[in-house]
Formats: structure tokens, C-alpha cells, sequence
């Protein structure tokens, strides 16, 4: 799977962010449409830069009258992706965790440089928390969650919202995150080159959000001046990925600052690895995932929030 990864993806160095977007688009399945949501709708609400569009995913019942939700970001370097590339990855969450998930077409780099991603993530957070009960779901239990980049952008969320006074954020699911841009890390050196993910792409996936400056917290969560009162964290690292020591450290240094934190190293497997459905691997990844989701976020409605 990994030497056709290798030899499937652009060099993402030689192409500029459009041109990027359409040849990945161009390699692109059709949408599934599953698995199937009682509630699968595109929500467009005012975002900090213009209309930003959710799409909100209701499992069927589960029970319950009223499910916990995650506010989602999906992952693609900052640069692409949208909520199509996650759209059976979203549905398979809800469906499995019982949750409702609201996914956050956020404003991509370098059109739109840092923060702007996570202010959209951070307007999708308080859109889901003064409606989302219209959709069957609990505003008293909102988590965030992202992969890769998304990962990123909902731990900068919660550090917001923290800071901001916004909306209580009873849990963060970060799942292989963009942590920092250190890649000087065991992981960087270990699987750097090779292995689908590499260093040369993380540098420009840096470069094109961030040209600014890194010195920010709500673009390098590890800049904040501390991580205490945040939302209980589950993180979830793929042991052959550049940013597997980085997830760890800060799943360390939140637990550090007090931060009830889960953590899970999927060991064999590499950056992305969840959105593969296809992949012999991924459905028991998934299997494993999904449970320990179901537990954290049971476990972290019912904690005492920041």
C-alpha cells in the first residue's frame, strides 16, 4: 500500500496549491453516500470571511434523545481537501461513535494564510453550539475533532475557545494532528522519506499557512503559554508517520498541565491511514478507534468543562 501511495501522489513541492487541488480532485471516487445518515445536509452559515459551509451528518437513532457532537476538521496539509474527501469517513464516525458530526469546509491556504482556517473552525463551533439542537444534538456535549492539519486546528480551536471565553468544548479527538513544525523529532529522521507523508511536504504544507510567522498559538499549539483547563484530549498517533513523536509529546504536555488525556499509537500503519476504507487495515483501525471514541467521549460530557 505504501509503494503505491509513493508512486500514486503528486510531489506536492512541484505544483502550486490550485493546480495541487485539481489533480488530486481529478483522482477523486464519486461520492458514496455512505453509510446512510438520517440527517446528511450542507448548512451554510456567515463565517469570518464570507459564507462558510458544514455539513452536518445524524445517525440514525441511537437511543438516545439527544447525541453528543463533534465539530470536525478534515485534514490535507492545509492546502486541500474539503468535506467531500471526508464525507464517508464523517458518516462512518456518526453511525459508529453515535455521535452528530458537523464538518467544517474551512477557508485553505495559501489563498487564506493562518489563522483563517481556524477562525472558520472556531465559527463553526459556536454555530453548532446555539443550533445543533434542532438536529437531535446536545450542546452541552460538543467535542472537536480533526485529522492532520484538522487535527491542528481543533486543538488551536479549543486553546481559543479557552482564551476567548467561547463555547465550552467538553472534549478534542486529534487523530495523527500537525502538532508543531519540528522536524528534527525521532519520527522526522525514522520516517521522514518513504513512508506516504513526507518532510519536503510538511515544510510546504508550513510554508503555505503559515508565511506569517509560527510564533502564534492558534497556528503551533505547543507556542501557548500553557495548555492548562483545556478539554479532556484523545490522540491517536500512526507509528510510521513524521508526525507520531510530535502527537506524543503534546498528548505528554497537555497531561503535564492537567489535561485528562487518552492516548493510542495504531503501530504499522501511516499518515492517513483512516480515510482509506478500502485498506485490509483500516476497518479493525477503525473498530478500535471508534470504541475508545464511544468511552472518551461518554466519560469527558459528563466532566467538568474549562
Amino acid at each position: 500500500m505504501l509503494s503505491t501511495l509513493e508512486a500514486g501522489f503528486p510531489d506536492v513541492t512541484q505544483y502550486s496549491a490550485h493546480e495541487l487541488r485539481e489533480l488530486i480532485r481529478s483522482r477523486r471516487g464519486p461520492l458514496t453516500s455512505e453509510p446512510d445518515m438520517r440527517i446528511a445536509r450542507d448548512v451554510v452559515i456567515a463565517g469570518p470571511g464570507g459564507d462558510l459551509t458544514l455539513r452536518v451528518f445524524a445517525p440514525h437513532s441511537h437511543g438516545a434523545a439527544s447525541l453528543p457532537v463533534l465539530v470536525f476538521a478534515h485534514g490535507g496539509g492545509f492546502v486541500f481537501c474539503d468535506i467531500d474527501t471526508h464525507d464517508e469517513f464523517c458518516r462512518s464516525m456518526a453511525q459508529h461513535v453515535g455521535v452528530i458530526v458537523v464538518s467544517v469546509d474551512y477557508r485553505l491556504a495559501p489563498e487564506h494564510p493562518a489563522p483563517a482556517a481556524m477562525s472558520d473552525m472556531y465559527a463553526a463551533l459556536c454555530w453548532t453550539e446555539d443550533n445543533i439542537a434542532s438536529y437531535g444534538g446536545d450542546p452541552d456535549r460538543i467535542a472537536v475533532a480533526g485529522d492532520s492539519a484538522g487535527g491542528n486546528l481543533a486543538a488551536a480551536t479549543t486553546l481559543y475557545a479557552r482564551d476567548q471565553g467561547g463555547p465550552a468544548i467538553a472534549a478534542q479527538v486529534l487523530l495523527y494532528p500537525v502538532i508543531d513544525d519540528d522536524f528534527t523529532t525521532e519520527s522526522y529522521q525514522r520516517y521522514g522519506v518513504g513512508y506516504y507523508n513526507t518532510t519536503a511536504a510538511m515544510r510546504w504544507y508550513w510554508t503555505q499557512y503559515a508565511p506569517g510567522g509560527r510564533d502564534n498559538p492558534y497556528v503551533v499549539p505547543t507556542a501557548a503559554k500553557t495548555l492548562g483547563g483545556l478539554p479532556p484530549a484523545l490522540v491517536a498517533t500512526a507509528e510510521l508517520d513524521p508526525l507520531c513523536a510530535a502527537g506524543e509529546d503534546y498528548a505528554q504536555q497537555l497531561a503535564d498541565a492537567g489535561v485528562p488525556v487518552v492516548t493510542h499509537r495504531f503501530d504499522g500503519l501511516f499518515h492517513g491511514f483512516l480515510t482509506f476504507p478500502t485498506l485490509s487495515l483500516t476497518g479493525p483501525a477503525r473498530e478500535t478507534l471508534w470504541a475508545r471514541m464511544r468511552v472518551f467521549i461518554a466519560e469527558s460530557s459528563v466532566a467538568q468543562k474549562y
